[in-house]
């Protein structure tokens, strides 16, 4: 679905979304497990940042599942 999703198929977003969201989840709680107490970014919120710059960002070639999550986690690191 990556693949399909780089190659501007709209439907695989659709159907890829929901499967990545839980992962996506995962590492921005991890993220944030580091920042000092009190800090107002919620993993949801954080999630939802990295997803709106994967989406509004240049179109990417995905190589692999792993690279898509390894280029979400530092995406996630920024904010």
């Amino acid at each position: 679905m990556l693949k399909a999703w780089s190659d501007g198929d709209a439907s695989a977003l659709e159907r890829l979304t929901p499967i990545i969201y839980a992962q996506l989840h995962r590492l921005a709680r991890r993220n944030l497990a580091g920042e000092r107490e009190g800090h107002l970014l919620q993993p949801s919120a954080l999630v939802n940042e990295a997803f709106v710059r994967l989406m509004g960002g240049a179109q990417v070639e995905w190589a692999s599942r792993t690279h898509f999550f390894a280029v979400s986690a530092r995406l996630m690191d920024r904010f």
